[in-house]
Parts: structure tokens; C-alpha cells; sequence
């Protein structure tokens, strides 16, 4: 139920700083609330109609809206509606005129007006106190963060970073632990080892979820493209810049900014992301107005990047800015109990598309692929197994549908890993570490079965599947494992 905030005088200014936005037909009103946030340290902006603020609103995620409750033709009505419609977690505060009651279950009677108003999350009556301003947007945030977002998706909750192996159980804690903290985030690892789906993990894992996700391969960009596609650009900045444009770090304003590939980012493009990361304040390009975002960064380089330092070939200033929390992504042959839980993760993806039963891997094939070194990583298996489901003919993948590399074998993951020597029985060479892998994650979690599951990276209804096919009876196995 909407409170009114003239109950909360106590004003709230612990209240992280977000982002909001003041609608009031009268501009010099919402400017000077604005601006009087911004002092706050709030990104505000002023607005005087519900076209406007929507307009705002499609730029990025807004925390707050402030709205005056006496806009003409019901517009205050509408635009409470559009914002619900549009951003479920936006917190709503609705200004009233003086001695002005309202109630979610009353409407507001003594106006006159529609109930609709009565959506709102906090009310403050005129003339505006700076204490109940502050407790009534306090009210609206701590409301708008309570709502959920419903997911359609039953995976939706499970880690798209798949393994169990001890160095993955590490980087997911880590992201456990700083998914909801502001800190800058720093990935490194071989080309194929997941940087990008652990940066989307963060994402997932923190309250920012429901904003955007916003990527850039900053290694496919020139210079000039680069600072452009970061920064946007106003109409006639260059050749073919016919219109203004919004950048990435706009769009990511209220969610995450993914850089990926920051080593290869120039000296003069360096200092620029400085300067954002140091205040978030930046101009796009041929422009002079000051754009000021919320955006949490991680980036993400294959290369040694505290060496590129020594070079001389990277920002010193930059790299300890940048080096807040740094996560490294182990290389596929360092955990190599892992490959045939992948392989059978990349089976059911690349089955689905292919459209054709495929049942596994042949005792040959999965021989080969334990023995290949994958200098590719996770992402050369995800590849090879595609090409097995599509090259194949059987229901299933057999050493020679496996490139060539990769059917070749090797002894790399074999000498780093003498305990995954294929056993003389090669039909089940790839059953018996699912099988272990499976009985560790139950054991560790108390044999309930939804949290083994989910630090497997899959659901339960999954867990059900691959218990049967494997042949395994948890009424038997879980004494003997006690």
C-alpha cells in the first residue's frame, strides 16, 4: 500500500544515489528539483510533460519518478500507468497539493481525481520539504526494488557457468560475493574460457538484472568507431552522422557495460575510460553536453595485461583502477573432469538445433576428446561437438564426425590428469565421471537434490533425466555414501 511520506520524517539520505527522473508542468519547479538531487548525487533530469519523461525513461533504467499529481487532462494518470507498463521496478512519488489525503483503498477523494493515482508507491504533499521529499523517495525505491520480475524461463535461476570442478566452484563464489557491490570487474583468461558468461553471471546474480546487459568487442572496433559506439555521437559529427545517437554506456545506464578485449583500447582511448570510470561522466562525440550515467563495468583481456603495463603499452592508472576484483577463468585442460559434463551440455544445445536423436558419444569419441589439449577451451568443445551432431549419422557421435584435431587425440589433458586414462570398458568412459560428478554435488548438499542441481548448472527436472539414464537409485547410493 502507497504511504504518505509526511509519516516518515525522518529522511532517509543513506539511500544509495540512483537515478530519477521530475515531471511538472511547471520547468522551473522540476529544474530546480532536479538539480537540487543531482547535489545529492543522484543523475536527475527535469522534465515537463509525460512525453518527455517517457522519453527519458526509454534511455535507460530509472530508479525514481517524481510526478506532479495536478498534470493537466489526468496525464499524471497515464503516465504512472506507461511507467508501470514499461519499468515494473521504478518507484512512483506522486506530489499533492496541501492537506491532500490519498489512499490505495479511498482513491483521492477530497481532489476529485481518478484512483489511478493510488498506484503510486509514496505521496508528498506541497510545499515540498526536503526531509519528506527524501523519505518519500526512499519509500518508492525500497517499493520498486521489492517488486519482481516473473520469469518465464524454469532455467532462468540456474548459472549459465557450467562445471564442478574446485577452479569453477571458485569463480563462482567470487561472483556470489560481489555480484551486488559496485566494484569494478576484471576478467582474464585464455580466448574460450567464458569471460563473457561469467560477466553475464555477475549480472544475473546482482540487482541490476532486470536492466540491460550491454557488450562490446572492443578488438572488432577502430579507434574512432570505438569512441563512437561507447559514447554515441551528435548529428553532423562526422560523415554519415545524420542523426544523434546514444553509445553503450547509455544504454547501459542503470544495468552493466561489458568491455571485452580492453587491452587492445588505444593511449587516447584509454584516458577517456578513465575519466568515465572515475566520475561516469562523459560527452559523446562532436558534442558538448556532459552525459552522466549508473553503470557497472567489467572487462575482460586474454592478454597479461600487468606486462603490457611494463611496456609501457598500457595505462598504469588505468590498470590499478581497473583492478579492483579480478577473476581468472582456467584454461579447459586445468579442468579436465569437467569435459563430459560440457559435452553433454553442448549435445542437448546443438541436438536442438539439428533436429535430429542423438544419444552421446561413442567410447572413441570421448576417448579422443579427453585427450585432446583444447587450446580453443570450452569454446573449441562447444564447436566440436556441434560438428559431431552435424557431420554424424548415428544416434551417436563417433570419433571420425569429431575434427580432426580432436579425433587426432594427445596426451596434454592425459599428463595433467592421470586419473581420466579411459578404463578398458570405453562404452562407459563417459557415464562414469557424469556419474561421479553427480553423486559429489549430492553429497556436498545434503542430497537435496534442487541444490545439486543448481551448483551443476542445470534444473531439476534435468537432474531426474540424467539420474535415469545413468541407472542411478539414490535410495541406495545415499546410505552408502553416509
Amino acid at each position: 500500500m502507497p504511504l504518505h511520506a509526511s509519516s516518515t520524517l525522518s529522511a532517509n539520505r543513506s539511500l544509495p544515489p540512483g537515478r530519477a527522473i521530475v515531471v511538472n508542468d511547471d520547468r522551473r519547479m522540476a529544474s530546480g528539483m532536479a538539480q537540487w538531487l543531482c547535489s545529492l548525487g543522484w543523475h536527475a533530469s527535469a522534465t515537463g510533460n509525460a512525453d518527455e519523461a517517457m522519453q527519458v525513461l526509454g534511455r535507460g533504467a530509472c530508479d525514481v519518478c517524481v510526478v506532479d499529481g495536478l498534470l493537466p487532462e489526468h496525464a499524471a494518470e497515464q503516465l504512472i500507468n506507461a511507467v508501470r507498463a514499461a519499468s515494473p521496478l521504478t518507484g512512483i512519488v506522486v506530489m499533492l497539493p496541501p492537506h491532500a489525503q490519498a489512499s490505495a483503498s479511498m482513491g483521492l477523494a477530497t481532489l476529485g481525481r481518478s484512483a489511478s493515482l493510488s498506484a503510486a508507491d509514496a505521496f508528498v504533499n506541497a510545499p515540498v520539504r526536503d526531509d519528506d521529499l527524501l523519505a518519500a523517495i526512499g519509500i518508492a525505491y525500497r517499493a520498486g526494488r521489492l517488486r519482481q520480475v516473473p520469469e518465464s524461463d524454469p532455467d532462468a535461476n540456474a548459472s549459465s557457468v557450467l562445471g564442478d570442478h574446485a577452479t569453477i566452484r571458485h569463480v563462482l563464489d567470487i561472483v556470489g560475493r560481489i555480484a551486488n557491490t559496485p566494484a569494478t570487474v576484471l576478467i582474464t583468461g585464455e580466448s574460450g574460457t567464458g569471460k563473457s558468461l561469467v560477466a553475464r553471471e555477475i549480472h544475473r546474480a546482482s540487482t541490476r538484472r532486470p536492466r540491460r546487459f550491454v557488450e562490446v568487442a572492443c578488438g572488432s572496433l577502430s579507434e574512432s568507431l570505438l569512441e563512437s559506439e561507447l559514447f554515441g555521437h551528435v548529428a553532423g559529427a562526422f560523415t554519415g552522422a545524420t542523426a544523434d545517437r546514444d553509445g553503450k554506456f547509455r544504454q547501459a545506464d542503470g544495468g552493466t557495460i561489458f568491455l571485452d578485449e580492453i587491452a587492445t583500447a588505444s593511449p587516447s582511448m584509454q584516458i577517456k575510460l578513465l575519466r568515465v570510470l572515475q566520475d561516469m561522466q562523459f560527452e559523446p562525440v562532436g558534442g558538448t553536453d556532459t552525459h552522466c550515467v549508473d553503470a557497472r563495468l567489467i572487462l575482460a583481456t586474454h592478454e597479461n595485461l600487468a606486462g603490457l603495463v611494463a611496456a609501457g603499452r598500457f595505462r598504469d592508472d588505468l590498470f590499478w583502477r581497473i583492478n579492483v576484483v579480478t577473476i581468472e577463468m582456467p584454461a579447459l585442460r586445468s579442468r579436465a573432469s569437467d569435459i563430459p559434463l560440457l559435452a553433454s551440455h553442448f549435445l542437448s544445445a546443438a541436438v536442438a538445433k539439428a533436429g535430429r536423436p542423438v544419444d552421446g558419444f561413442t567410447g572413441d569419441a570421448l576417448d579422443a576428446m579427453l585427450h585432446h589439449a583444447w587450446p580453443g577451451n570450452v569454446r573449441e568443445l562447444e564447436h566440436a561437438v556441434e560438428r559431431g551432431v552435424f557431420m554424424g549419422r548415428s544416434r551417436r557421435i563417433e570419433i571420425t564426425d569429431l575434427p580432426p584435431a580432436v579425433a587426432a587425440g594427445g596426451t596434454g589433458i592425459l599428463a595433467a590428469n592421470p586419473d581420466l586414462v579411459a578404463t578398458s570398458d570405453l562404452k562407459n568412459a563417459m557415464a562414469q565421471p557424469e556419474r561421479q560428478l553427480i553423486i559429489d554435488a549430492l553429497s556436498r548438499h545434503g542430497w537435496r537434490r534442487d541444490a545439486a542441481a543448481r551448483s551443476l548448472g542445470i534444473n531439476r527436472t534435468t537432474l531426474y533425466k540424467k539420474l535415469k539414464r545413468l541407472g542411478m537409485d539414490l535410495a541406495t547410493l545415499q546410505p552408502a555414501r553416509q
